[in-house]
């Protein structure tokens, strides 16, 4: 939604199928699939006489203690932000966020432009699906157990019963997610970008290409550090293949004084200037492939992990770059081979749909002997996929063996094996960085769909939380209409 007085943009999470911690390399590729979940931001004028000219106020009405003030001033094209002193909390990718758009957006559009939008004062709310945030809580206070039966109950942008600082996040990359509507609704509301539904994929929109600069850096800078982007990316573009900027671009304005210079920041940051060279392959899964996700109560510090794989990279440098070759290969065949499915199914449908309900019906590791005409295409073309998935996964865990880091714990690899035994189960992992947070299965029926559900409900090792996401179908940005989300009508009333 966007007219004078109001703008919603929403932007997707995501899940690496595959490139976990090569992605953090220029040379490798990740697949990564973005998710229905999405972050909305609203931005509307506040209420007449609500609010003192010139301020913004953000709310993120799902936690506690979520509400952060900031008054702005506007002198020729400086423009600045200073966060009020009385809040409780502080936000720093939402002021981050805030700082170094309106800096630019003074360097972008006239003065007056400017301060009509701001003379009445500005309200945010940010609001991200349920599934960025474990529900445990949620389903606890409604005596309800925890399934996706129950999770269907509860109402979208539920509260989290915490601070935003100790919440239990799924891994969709919500600060990614919250960045990238952020920053867009904020150029979408003061008329610098015109994100158009079906038109933001294209990796060669310059204007959206600006966006995707901006949130880069501002989540580079928030996070401090210059992270592999594919979260920001896929929150753009939506599911690709991805091949990460050079880190080189942006460490020159890695720093919070950039704002004090902010036509150089424009150079590194404007598409125009600069030539970026991260790679944007469009991607999507075959009809019929179904993506399925849980969160686990167990937990794993992302960069910790990453911190100390890349340690022992570095101290064992023939032995982790010989498996990176390995896996990045591995990495890349799985990817081909999804690509090939979906060209089958495209060009083959009949014979695809009847070989995809064979499948679903026999656990994966009997395709090759149990299946009739194994032999066709898309029969093989599942048992490839398969068996390089398998692949990947082993030199995961011998990534875990030789680093002595749990990127595919035994725990993990229990349940992973157990989710592969049910019939119509393609494939299944850790996604991104590993380790105990999360798990997928991409499976090609509703039957393998439950059978799953099944095997996490019945586990016992850890607790295994499902999601209620699956594949964006919409790709990357939007901006929301009343009439197409029921996001945006509860949004709406926060």
């Amino acid at each position: 939604m966007s007219s004078d007085n109001a703008t919603i943009v929403s932007a997707p999470g995501k899940v690496l199928l595959a490139g976990g911690y090569l992605v953090l390399d220029p040379v490798f590729s990740g697949l990564v699939v973005a998710t229905d979940a999405r972050f909305y931001t609203l931005i509307r004028s506040s209420p007449a006489g609500t609010s003192a000219p010139s301020k913004i106020t953000v709310r993120s009405p799902q936690f506690e203690n979520a509400t952060w003030n900031y008054y702005t001033t506007v002198q020729g094209k400086d423009v600045q932000l200073a966060a009020s002193k009385d809040d409780e909390t502080k936000n720093t990718f939402v002021e981050l966020a805030l700082v170094y758009c309106l800096a630019i957006l003074g360097h972008l559009i006239p003065t007056e432009q400017i301060t009509q939008k701001l003379e009445s004062g500005l309200e945010i709310i940010i609001a991200g699906n349920n599934d960025f945030y474990s529900q445990r809580k949620e389903l606890e206070s409604r005596g309800l157990d925890l399934n996706t039966e129950s999770l269907r109950q509860i109402p979208l942008f539920a509260p989290t019963h915490t601070t935003l600082s100790k919440v239990h996040k799924t891994g969709l990359g919500s600060s990614a997610a919250l960045i990238t509507s952020l920053v867009s609704a904020i150029f979408v509301h003061f008329g610098v970008s015109n994100i158009q539904r079906g038109s933001n994929n294209d990796s060669n929109n310059k204007s959206t290409q600006l966006l995707h600069n901006i949130a880069q850096f501002v989540h580079c800078l928030a996070q401090g550090k210059v992270g592999s982007g594919f979260d920001v990316s896929s929150a753009v573009w939506g599911s690709h293949t991805y091949r990460r900027f050079s880190p080189e671009i942006l460490q020159e304005v890695m720093h919070h004084d950039a704002k004090n210079d902010i036509p150089a920041l424009l150079k590194v940051l404007d598409p125009e200037q600069t030539s970026w060279d991260n790679v944007v392959a469009p991607f999507r899964l075959a009809p019929r492939l179904h993506l399925m996700l849980a969160d686990i109560d167990a937990g794993s510090h992302t960069p910790t992990l990453v911190s100390n794989v890349l340690k022992w990279r570095k101290n064992k440098a023939d032995e982790a770059n010989e498996l990176w070759r390995q896996l990045g290969a591995a990495n890349d065949k799985v990817v081909e081979l999804l690509k090939q499915l979906d060209e089958d199914a495209r060009q083959n449908p009949e014979s695809y749909d009847i070989a995809v309900q064979s499948a679903s019906m026999v656990p994966a590791k009997e395709w090759s002997a149990g299946l009739s005409g194994s032999s066709d295409g898309t029969t093989a073309l599942l048992i490839q996929i398969h068996d390089e998935f398998s692949r990947v996964r082993h030199f995961l865990r011998e990534m875990s063996r030789l680093s002595e880091v749990p990127v595919e714990p035994e725990e993990q690899t229990r349940l992973l094996d157990a989710c592969l035994s049910v019939p119509g189960v393609l494939m299944a992992g850790v996604p991104g960085a590993g380790g105990f947070d999360a798990i997928f299965c991409i499976v090609l029926s509703d039957d393998a769909r439950k059978g799953v559900e099944t095997v996490w409900a019945n586990f016992t090792e850890m607790s295994v939380g499902p999601l209620l996401c699956n594949e964006s179908t919409e790709g990357g940005l939007l901006v929301e209409t009343h009439e197409e989300s029921l996001a945006v009508q509860r949004l709406s009333q926060l």
